[in-house]
């Protein structure tokens, strides 16, 4: 915990000497695109990832539809710090509010941290940060990931009548999704002893590294009954390697997301279970959350859940009906 607030008090510091300099240069100021009215500045963690698409969508249309609103959003390419000195830039640039989705949960305190400094708002949005970190935010806009972890392996236990081998895929190491989902997952085993964890392996939320990892556990001569992903990506993947090898049989594959790729998988019945996590949803809703706090509007609660929904073959076509347009 020291460690952690040193790091905190050696970070802001170097926010303000950014600031400082800036100041002393004549470099500070709004948006350079010259659109009046409320500037955002939209701190993501990687462009190039299907489900966080959607995400941007929904912050992106409500952008355009707006001319009252800028938002500036820009790609940390998946880099921890690069995304700190962006959210330093937008201190720099005296963004109206600052919103963030955190390339990890653990580093978002000293971001949230320089930007009270700077009397700045910030609104987090898809991966939840800490207690502390919570407390100091105006909002996190999101969906719960123990639920979905939850209602994910409670439908997994139900399909396998509560006795088979599994094996976790988990998403990205450090990030709250991880995390909570994979302990989702593992309350639900542990409520059912017959429900047996025989594997568990990052495949860093990727498809092909989803297919990797399978393709590993089947060389390993694992038997599993199910495979449960912390996201649709690596179930697809996990899909396409048990195919490649003759041994999709009738093990269950779950995912989480919805995304409408993995949809498609559960339609087909290739994909057994998916929660839904309405990405355009917590997107719109971010946005929106982000312009209550730049008009200074109290909430009842900083936490706005966009809950999880269990998806199957009997429901599917109801949710691919959420993604056409």
């Amino acid at each position: 915990m020291k460690l952690k607030k040193i790091m905190s008090m050696l970070m802001i510091a170097i926010l303000t000497l950014g600031l400082l300099a800036a100041c002393a240069s004549g470099e500070t100021g709004g948006s350079d695109s010259g659109k009046d009215g409320i500037v955002i500045g939209a701190a993501m963690p990687v462009f190039d990832d299907k489900w966080l698409s959607y995400l941007y969508d929904g912050i992106k249309e409500y952008d355009e539809a707006h001319d009252d609103v800028e938002v500036n959003m820009v790609d940390a390419k998946n880099d921890a710090g690069k995304q700190f000195s962006q959210v330093e830039t937008f201190i720099v640039q005296q963004v109206d509010a600052i919103l963030i989705n955190p390339v990890e949960t653990d580093a978002v305190g000293p971001m949230v941290d320089a930007a009270n400094e700077a009397g700045i708002p910030v609104v987090v949005v898809n991966r939840m940060p800490d207690e502390e970190t919570m407390e100091k935010i105006y909002a996190y806009v999101g969906s719960e990931s123990v639920e979905a972890g939850t209602i994910q392996m409670e439908k997994v236990t139900e399909l396998l009548g509560g006795k088979g081998n599994i094996g976790i895929m988990n998403g990205t190491l450090g990030q709250e999704s991880v995390v909570n989902r994979t302990k989702g997952n593992k309350d639900v085993l542990e409520k059912n002893p017959d429900m047996k964890l025989v594997r568990e392996q990052t495949a860093d939320y990727q498809r092909s590294q989803g297919m990797t990892v399978m393709e590993n556990w089947i060389q390993a001569g694992d038997e599993f009954d199910a495979i449960v992903a912390n996201n649709d990506e690596m179930a697809i993947g996990a899909i396409m390697a048990l195919e490649a090898a003759g041994k999709r049989g009738d093990i269950i594959i779950a995912g989480i997301d919805g995304t409408i790729d993995a949809l498609e998988y559960v339609k087909d019945g290739k994909l057994n279970v998916t929660a839904f996590q309405d990405a355009y949803g917590q997107g719109k809703g971010a946005i929106e959350t982000a312009i209550k706090a730049v008009k200074g509007e109290k909430l009842e609660s900083n936490f706005i859940n966009i809950p999880f929904e269990l998806v199957t073959q009997e429901n599917v076509d109801e949710y691919i009906a959420k993604w056409e347009k």
